[in-house]
């Protein structure tokens, strides 16, 4: 995908300067306005091309409709809930986060939980406040010995464990993408969520807010735990039902529970967090200068390097884009939304199946961004407003156009030593085939016709096929140059199959009209490439 060029950014909430000083230096105009009311931030993100938040702004599907320009949404943190995804990926509009800027100080406020937990120090420090002095009120238990479930194992999670096997705690866990053995290599045994309810003395939970681990914790978990049980959340409001929690901390089967986020923020319902065992914090899992400033300071460099065409990192959808700005794979992917193009012009459709077959050892793990650049260019002749390399795969799916890749290591010929690349539009006779000659996309053969001198594709074309043994298309169509006012650029012509060839030229500028030449070709089609 061509980005456009990133020209302005709007950071509408509290960043460290060091976030716009970046910006600046990248070149970029930035607008600083945080606390915006909804109207305001549908009026200012109307020009912007880049969009910075924290958690507090929501950028849902109205906004993304009112930001005519933006390219791409940055959230200085880990969770991006606050930002509708689905919509920004259907308009093209690329999401980014800073997964790593906030671990350490989330996974410190969590050990802090634990330990106010044990030793119930919030509550003590609040009686000593109002005078009292009340020693046997406030008896704890130590950690040492006792059993901690860590529920998520990604960044945040291993350093929890880490850091609280240093109290002698045993930690046990569950996640369903690190394996056991990974796991273990940072002192945590994976066990199945129901071995895991009877055998602990505190959970900490460290998963997304997915279908899948909302309630988490709920009534039917809650009951299989042992009596006591202590609670942190940290992660997400809804990953630990709220009302089950309740009800298990009025009849002590869960003992205390601390709560950095909630379902709803700020809670209106304060029974959870007037409960004399529940600790809460106003979601300050990120609230440090530390994590502030690293947040900021990655957002901003990952825009930059998106701005400046270095790179792109922290993609939470379109990761088929990342692909785009590497050289080596550039060309590729020009390559197959060029013949995605081509087949669609070619078979006169949009819908039905595509399937994108790589051919060589170099393109083995080039499917997954040559997928979503097949089915942008099927869909560039559409009625889609604009098609990119983050939106393709869902417009594709919306269009009835279903683009599925293979791959072969066989190398497709003998003295290749790049790859092919192949378009087959399932269910019909129509295939393209091209390869990439130093960067340049080249189509190597249309419908089984095969070209000699592979036909480069790019800028204005004009694609027909007639019969070989006719020449007056070539004649007619350097009679309509002339009048026009442009130049045949290039002429490749391929081999004949049933007595007739196709023909790939290269022109200067298109031609405003082929009503001359379609009485002398069998078909004919102009594309701009």
């Amino acid at each position: 995908m061509a980005l456009g060029k990133l020209q302005k950014v709007l950071i509408s909430e509290s960043l460290d300067p060091c976030c716009r000083e970046i910006l600046q230096a990248g070149g970029l105009r930035v607008q600083e306005k945080p606390g915006l009311s909804k109207e305001e931030l549908l009026r200012e993100i109307r020009d912007c091309d880049g969009l910075i938040v924290r958690s507090a702004t929501k950028v849902t599907a109205e906004v993304l409709e009112a930001a005519e320009r933006l390219q791409v949404v940055g959230r200085a943190g880990t969770g991006v809930d606050n930002v509708d995804v689905e919509a920004a990926t259907r308009k093209g509009v690329l999401v980014m986060n800073t997964p790593t800027g906030n671990s350490l100080s989330a996974a410190e406020l969590t050990c802090g939980m634990i330990l106010c937990l044990a030793r119930q120090i919030p509550q003590a420090a609040a009686s000593m406040k109002e005078g009292k002095w009340d020693r046997k009120k406030y008896m704890g238990m130590e950690l040492n010995g006792k059993t901690l479930a860590v529920l998520g194992l990604g960044r945040i999670g291993r350093e929890v464990a880490t850091r609280m096997q240093a109290f002698g705690m045993k930690t046990i866990g569950y996640d369903p993408i690190i394996t056991p053995d990974v796991s273990a290599t940072f002192g945590v045994e994976q066990l199945p969520l129901e071995q895991i309810w009877p055998r602990c003395d505190f959970i900490t939970v460290h998963t997304p807010l997915l279908p899948s681990t909302t309630g988490l914790l709920n009534d039917s978990t809650f009951a299989k735990c042992r009596r006591g049980v202590q609670v942190v959340n940290c992660a997400r409001g809804g990953i630990v039902d709220e009302g089950a929690l309740l009800r298990a901390l009025q009849s002590g089967q869960c003992g205390g529970a601390a709560l950095d986020v909630f379902t709803q923020e700020p809670p209106k319902d304060r029974d959870l967090v007037n409960h004399p065992n529940v600790i809460s914090c106003p979601h300050l899992g990120a609230s440090t200068r530390e994590a502030q400033s690293r947040c900021g300071k990655e957002i901003a460099m990952q825009i930059v390097d998106m701005a400046t065409g270095k790179g792109l990192t922290g993609v939470v959808n379109g990761q088929a884009l990342s692909k785009a700005f590497s050289p080596q794979t550039k060309p590729w992917i020009a390559l197959a939304r060029a013949l995605g193009t081509v087949l669609c012009t070619v078979g006169k459709q949009m819908q039905g199946s595509v399937q994108v077959c790589t051919l060589g050892t170099p393109l083995k793990e080039a499917g997954s961004y040559l997928t979503p650049a097949a089915a942008a260019g099927m869909l560039a002749g559409g009625t889609q407003k604009e098609v990119t390399l983050v939106n393709a795969t869902l417009l594709a799916q919306e269009a009835g156009l279903k683009v599925t890749a293979t791959h072969s290591d066989a190398a497709p010929e003998p003295d290749s030593s790049t790859g092919l690349v192949q378009l087959s539009l399932q269910g019909t006779p129509h295939q393209v085939t091209g390869t990439v000659q130093g960067s340049t996309p080249v189509l190597r053969q249309i419908n089984g016709a095969t070209f000699k001198l592979p036909a480069p594709l790019s800028g204005p074309l004009l694609i027909y096929r007639a019969k070989a043994s006719d020449s007056s298309a070539l004649a007619t169509l350097t009679g309509l140059l002339s009048k026009a006012g442009a130049q045949l650029l290039s002429y490749h012509s391929s081999s004949t199959v049933a007595g007739e060839q196709w023909s790939v030229v290269g022109l200067s500028a298109p031609l405003p009209s082929l009503g001359e030449l379609k009485p002398r070709v069998t078909e004919i089609f102009q594309l701009h490439l």
